[in-house]
């Protein structure tokens, strides 16, 4: 809600003595340009320089909906509008707010419009958590421009937002903070005043832990940080090391480099697990991904390639289920993409293994680029346009479907590979069943059945 003499008094203390807040608060950004990565959304003319009166003319600022993982921005964002507009600023949060509330806001808004001319700017946190009608309420003030929503949430808005909201707001899509974005933060609340005001230093080691600590949260980076500070200075060290993030966050450091060999070694050794069919082994590397905070989309991916690569049609149902996962990772993120990206590992780990489609495909494509191939059979080839029948095209061809079965004896591959066998299925799992399947379809097609 709108400041007040408890808050107004708790801001002053904070300004009188910038240690009584967390480090993460004192390192927020004061304008737009020190907001750390989302450059996309912070070019000349776009939304949030108009919110905060940048070049608007008469074109008023439109109502925005933030969408992105925790600590990448979102509220810092809204900060940073609270205190560069000369505009009225409201803050309300979905988790504790509800329609009481918003009327109020609302109210207030068109009151400050009407008697003051002045403009009202409402930051909504987590609006996911709104229900329907708490959002519906939302609408009149948005419409009218009563009030200029900035609403934030972390969840798919296309699923969480109302469509009238979604369509009276333009959505933007904050990016994951890079490595790169972290370092330079870290590097800022190390030697700013406001920050650690340069009492410590912070070695390579101990930084490269702290970014696969964050795994491009910055409210999580900076926490750490002021933790291993912490640490250091109790212990009458200036140098934050390696071992002292370690004591400060409890956390090991996983020998483990996004960029280099560890990255495709851990990856690798994950996928020959799940292909061994060690269910505890994938989790180990699963787990070593995960803690030194790899995409998780990266992950879902390698297990979308196993689950055709590996177990094929020994297990029809492996591959819907990883790409179901890697669907509900994109979704939800860290840290419950974790238990999402378990799942799929042990139900792959454990599905029976055949690497027949892996096979067929293979050689099919090395006959092709060995230039077995030849001319498509006449009888299959396209017969819809005006002079095919003269060709002899699609001339003789037999429609399954008229036939009983709906397997018709019939040549389908060119000369050059009639007879040739790509697929050559196991009697591993489901796969059985096609092994069988494939016997008789192939005595069928040469008229033997």
């Amino acid at each position: 809600m709108e400041p007040d003499l408890f808050t107004a008094a708790a801001e002053e203390r904070q300004e009188k003595d910038p240690s009584s807040s967390p480090l993460a608060v004192r390192m927020r950004p004061r304008t737009l340009d020190e907001v750390v990565g989302q450059r996309h959304l912070l070019k000349p003319g776009s939304p949030l320089r108009r919110l905060v009166g940048e070049g608007t003319g008469p074109a008023g600022a439109s109502s925005v909906i933030l969408w992105g993982p925790p600590g990448i921005g979102k509220t810092t964002l809204a900060y940073v509008v609270s205190k560069a507009t000369d505009k009225r600023f409201v803050e309300l949060s979905a988790i504790t707010a509800g329609v009481k509330e918003v009327r109020a806001v609302i109210d207030g808004a068109r009151r400050a419009s009407g008697g003051y001319g002045k403009e009202t700017v409402l930051f909504l946190d987590e609006i996911h958590r709104f229900s329907k009608a708490q959002q519906d309420s939302l609408l009149p003030a948005v419409e009218n421009r009563w009030v200029t929503l900035i609403a934030a949430t972390t969840e798919n808005p296309y699923f969480s937002v109302i469509s009238p909201l979604l369509s009276r707001s333009l959505l933007l899509t904050l990016e994951p903070l890079t490595d790169e974005d972290l370092s330079g933060l870290m590097d800022r609340a190390v030697t700013e005043e406001r920050g650690l005001g340069g009492v410590v230093e912070l070695l390579d080691d101990a930084r490269a832990h702290l970014l696969r600590i964050a795994g491009g949260d910055a409210r999580r980076a900076l926490t750490a940080l002021e933790a291993a500070a912490g640490g250091a200075l109790a212990k009458g060290e200036r140098e934050i090391t390696l071992q002292t993030v370690e004591e400060a966050v409890d956390r090991a450091a996983v020998t483990y480099d996004r960029d280099g060999d560890q990255h495709y070694d851990v990856a690798s050794a994950l996928i020959k697990s799940i292909r061994g069919s060690d269910v505890d082994a994938a989790l180990h590397y699963l787990a070593r991904m995960i803690e030194a905070g790899e995409d998780p989309r990266f992950i879902a991916r390698r297990l979308m390639i196993s689950a055709s690569e590996d177990i094929g049609l020994a297990d029809p149902q492996a591959l819907p289920l990883a790409v179901a996962a890697a669907q509900a990772v994109a979704m939800i993120g860290f840290p419950e993409a974790a238990l999402t990206l378990s799942h799929a590992t042990i139900a792959l780990a454990l599905a029976p293994k055949s690497n027949a489609a892996t096979n067929a495909i293979f050689a099919a494509r090395e006959d092709v680029r060995n230039g077995l191939a030849g001319p498509v059979p006449p009888h299959l080839r396209d017969g819809h346009y005006k002079g095919a029948a003269k060709l002899g095209h699609a001339q003789g061809y037999v429609y399954p479907h008229d036939v009983p079965g709906a397997i018709a004896a019939q040549q389908y591959a060119p000369d050059a590979l009639h007879g040739k066998r790509y697929y050559e299925p196991t009697r591993y799992g489901a796969e059985a069943r096609y092994a069988d399947v494939v016997e008789k379809v192939r005595e069928r097609l040469k008229g033997d059945g």
